[in-house]
């Protein structure tokens, strides 16, 4: 089944709007519509997954990420995800993305920034693997649509050796 976009109810977006959009994204990376989620995404967007247990004000030029990656890096990483030469991937991992506590974190009429809490599953193999942790979404209005600017993933566990890798898309 195809996941539908969201529309926004208002002229000005509501929590309940960036909810909507916030679930839609999470919609489309369980149903493996990478094409699509990087739609999501403006041209000059960065997405990041820092170290686990890092704090909310870390930065790639710090200390060695788990994804620090630009749009045309991010683009990339899903042209790859998308083959069946992506032997982690191949055949895809079944996932579920629990989006929860979505909160505005400050916002004009065209950008805002918002946080949530996540728990993402991924089944494959036999294994269940559990991811926990929260969101900063730095996101945009344009022509009508919100876009994501920037995304951040922080992974509040103390580290991910028992996952032992990320390969899907948190």
């Amino acid at each position: 089944m195809k996941v539908q976009k969201p529309q926004l109810t208002t002229l000005s977006v509501t929590r309940s709007d960036l909810e909507d959009f916030l679930y839609y994204e999470a919609a489309l990376l369980d149903a493996w519509q990478l094409d699509d989620w990087i739609a999501l995404f403006t041209e000059d967007a960065q997405y990041w997954v820092p170290p686990a247990g890092s704090s909310d004000d870390v930065e790639p030029k710090a200390t060695l990420f788990y994804v620090a990656d630009d749009y045309f890096r991010l683009t990339e990483r899903v042209k790859r995800l998308g083959k069946k030469t992506a032997h982690v991937e191949w055949p895809k991992s079944k996932c579920r993305h629990l989006v929860t506590n979505v909160r505005i974190l400050e916002g004009t009429d065209e950008s805002f920034s918002v946080t949530s809490n996540f728990v993402t599953y991924r089944s494959k193999g036999g294994s269940t693997e559990t991811y926990l942790g929260h969101h900063i979404y730095y996101l945009r209005l344009i022509d009508g649509d919100i876009k994501i600017r920037k995304k951040v993933s922080f992974l509040d566990v103390d580290n991910i050796n028992e996952q032992g890798k990320v390969s899907i898309i948190i």
